[in-house]
């Protein structure tokens, strides 16, 4: 839980690259974009003074850009420590592109890069000196000039250049929505100065549409606007995001005509159903689950009945799943123009991630290229816990009701069972979220120590199509707490776990599900907030600019539903809680001020609080992991004895 172990993250390959950025714990916690060479050498692409990362959106992501210029290779980044933009040939010392205290006073942010040939565009996060913030989309030149290429609406992500460099692709949306509930995506031609045309989404459809990836002329992008699909073994067809395709069509137009006009026209293509969910909620930038290959093909990585899976499209053949006992943490990316290798960051369930190169089929030889970390010397199979998806039914709305269970590790190094296991519930935050399946040592510190773990996949998590998602609208704090309920009671009723010894933890968001679970359920004899939500008022007074509105569509219109906010607060109803509650939360935390937890612990009797003043929102310092865990294995020790 506290070794500090390197990751990897947004993998890209192309001209015999493998790209990607790796996050270094044991270097001051910065992040370096790392590169394997066609000839297998390894190279840090970035120096050692750069931390790649954006804070845009508070959460990041799309912080780096490489390419590929015969023997050299330019990696263009923002940097979370220094600010601005930067850019460097093979890892060589850093040259300043853009600045992000401009010379009035005025900070720029990027995020989202991309470049298609010499050009690189982005998001930019703006915030004046008076502090009002906003975004736009720009265009980066080679001596730091920005040109604006977009503006007007209140969010942005994936700008994406045409391989001919006359289009941009790209999302936006507007307040109140968030990037999973109603998005646009449109087309610019970025030689004229007409407006962009509108392809799919926009104000009043509720088409969450995302990952615009160009093939020539064609864009394909990931939408579920009336998509139609059989997800696993459901027979009920759903809408749930999946590729659409984009075609230009041909000129149009009278010379002279209104910059509303436009020069092309795009029809829209609908591909076969894929059982899967194709696509993850964009709380970051970067994201990739979707890919153009050669001869209309399209490879993307989605969730079927909360399990991760590989999908390739040939028109010909429609949808087969491929790389089948490999689990790519988004999609692969094939090394050249042959398409015979692909490479992927594989997160299986009982190991640690590893870089991988392989082909698409399931029996092919895999080389791993290089491995996150390692497990401890003597550590064995055996002292994994390994997740079994389980449904349950449910009386109304979208169904069946999907968990993650794990039963108590047995290795040598676990600590026995010798009757029904107690067990942990544990809420995924967001809420818009998703309960995993890689390895997780949240979890298994649980499983080593004799416990069982329910990670519950509540309805307003993703993987499962939109009306599952939805279906938390305007019911955050109502209806996950009656799915961890009703998952908590399914396992109870197989005889997994022992039915006095239920406990629930949450974090963030999943704070507020565990404090109203705790009111309304007497399954749960304790619970564990970190850094979770007491005041949902206080809450949507002082979050930041990228969640500001979240809460419209989870509680109710703010300031309107003001009513509801109180009602759903744990704030409200202390005397409802009359289980002992832990409370743990970071001093430094922006997005769940302490002053949340502060708030409500002063008013339960069987409460405290540990506050650790230099953390923010979650836990990053190996002391404090550390601490937090044993404070909290204590606590629900004492609660058992």
């Amino acid at each position: 839980m506290t070794r500090k172990t390197r990751s990897f993250d947004e993998l890209r390959a192309g001209d015999g690259w493998v790209f990607w950025l790796e996050h270094r714990p044991d270097e001051q916690g910065r992040s370096v974009v790392v590169g394997r060479a066609p000839d297998g050498q390894y190279h840090d692409l970035t120096p050692v003074e750069a931390h790649v990362g954006t804070r845009v959106h508070e959460y990041g992501g799309g912080a780096w850009v490489a390419q590929v210029y015969g023997p050299d290779v330019l990696v263009v980044f923002s940097d979370s420590k220094r600010g601005g933009l930067w850019r460097s040939f093979n890892g060589q010392a850093a040259q300043a592109l853009c600045a992000e205290m401009q010379p009035d006073g005025v900070r720029h942010r990027y995020a989202d890069l991309s470049m298609q040939g010499e050009r690189l565009v982005c998001v930019r996060d703006v915030r004046n000196t008076a502090g009002e913030e906003w975004s736009d989309l720009v265009e980066i030149t080679a001596d730091g000039t920005e040109i604006c290429l977009q503006k007007g609406a209140d969010f942005y992500m994936a700008p994406r250049l045409s391989p001919d460099g006359r289009f941009l692709a790209f999302i936006s949306w507007q307040n109140p929505h968030m990037p999973w509930t109603e998005t646009a995506l449109y087309v610019a031609d970025v030689t004229t100065s007409k407006d962009p045309l509108l392809l799919i989404g926009g104000e009043g459809t509720s088409c969450s549409v995302m990952e615009p990836v160009w093939d020539g002329t064609r864009l394909y992008a990931l939408s579920d606007d009336a998509a139609s699909l059989s997800l696993g073994t459901q027979d009920e067809v759903v809408r749930a995001w999946t590729p659409v395709a984009f075609e230009y069509v041909a000129a149009q137009g009278i010379e002279g005509e209104s910059n509303r006009s436009h020069a092309v026209t795009w029809s829209q293509h609908t591909l076969p159903q894929a059982s899967a969910e194709i696509g993850m909620p964009a709380w970051v930038f970067g994201q990739r689950c979707c890919i153009s290959l050669s001869e209309g093909r399209l490879l993307v990585r989605g969730v079927r009945c909360g399990q991760p899976v590989t999908l390739l499209y040939a028109p010909q053949t429609g949808w087969r799943d491929v790389l089948e006992g490999r689990t790519p943490e988004s999609v692969p990316f094939p090394l050249g123009q042959d398409e015979d290798l692909f490479a992927w960051i594989n997160s299986p369930a009982g190991a640690p991630p590893t870089l991988e190169l392989g082909t698409l089929e399931a029996d092919s030889k895999v080389e791993v290229l290089r491995r996150a970390w390692s497990l401890p010397e003597g550590v064995s199979e055996a002292d994994i816990a390994l997740p079994r998806t389980l449904s349950f039914e449910v009386n109304e709305g979208p169904g069946p009701l999907y968990a993650q269970f794990y039963a108590p590790a047995s290795g040598g190094h676990c600590l026995a069972v010798e009757e029904k296991p107690p067990l942990v519930v544990i809420v995924h935050g967001g809420p818009t979220g998703q309960a995993r399946t890689d390895l997780s040592f949240k979890v298994q510190w649980w499983t080593s120590r004799g416990f069982a773990v329910l990670d519950v996949n509540y309805r307003g998590s993703t993987g499962f199509g939109r009306a599952y998602r939805d279906a938390l609208e305007g019911r955050w704090g109502v209806l996950d707490v009656q799915d961890c309920c009703r998952a908590v009671q399914g396992v109870i009723e197989q005889g997994l776990v022992d039915p006095k010894r239920c406990v629930i933890r949450g974090s963030s968001a999943g704070g507020l599900t565990v404090l109203s679970a705790l009111a309304e359920s007497d399954l749960f004899v304790a619970g564990t907030s970190l850094y979770g939500v007491t005041d949902l008022r206080g809450l949507a007074e002082e979050t930041h600019r990228f969640e500001a509105r979240y809460l419209d569509g989870l509680i109710a219109p703010w300031p309107e539903g003001e009513a509801v906010y109180l009602a759903r607060s744990p704030l409200s109803w202390p005397e409802k809680i009359t289980a002992p509650v832990l409370f743990l939360h970071g001093g430094e935390d922006r997005v769940v001020p302490l002053s949340q937890a502060e708030a409500l612990q002063k008013r339960l009797p069987h409460s405290s609080l540990h506050i650790y003043p230099q953390e923010g929102h979650g836990f990053r310092d190996a002391s404090v992991i550390a601490d937090s865990l044993e404070r909290e294995l204590a606590f629900y020790r004492e609660i058992f004895a």
